[in-house]
């Protein structure tokens, strides 16, 4: 049974940081693709960041230079560093895997690419 589970959300000021983690288990980490996704309130959910198990990364057009992806394979952890943050990051942030079968050149980064997901962190982030 595939479980994923976030913390690190907050409350935070305009230009802060804060650090997402997503604990994973119950399957081979290392062969599946793991991503970030948000949610805010009244929008669809949005890809932010995705990583594969050789360490590629790829990144939503707005979160770029600000956000970083990175994944601690023994620990089975993914991590989301954050920083200078903006009102507009405030979401809820959903960690997500689907299983590396070589359909992808690149880490997968739309909703309907995945289908584990975890229960979500909130992130809000005041002007």
């Amino acid at each position: 049974q595939v479980q994923l589970v976030e913390s690190g959300g907050d409350s935070v000021q305009s230009g802060g940081s804060l650090r997402l983690s997503c604990a994973a288990s119950g399957y081979s980490y290392s062969s599946y693709y793991m991503a970030w996704f948000r949610q805010a309130a009244g929008k669809e959910r949005e890809g932010v960041a995705a990583i594969q198990s050789d360490g590629i990364t790829r990144y939503a057009d707005s979160v770029k230079g600000r956000f970083t992806i990175s994944q601690d394979n023994p620990k089975n952890t993914l991590y989301l560093q954050m920083n200078s943050l903006k009102p507009e990051d405030t979401a809820i942030y959903y960690c997500a895997a689907v299983l590396d079968s070589g359909d992808y050149y690149y880490p997968p980064l739309e909703p309907y690419q995945y289908n584990y997901w975890g229960q979500g962190t909130l992130v809000t982030v005041s002007s």
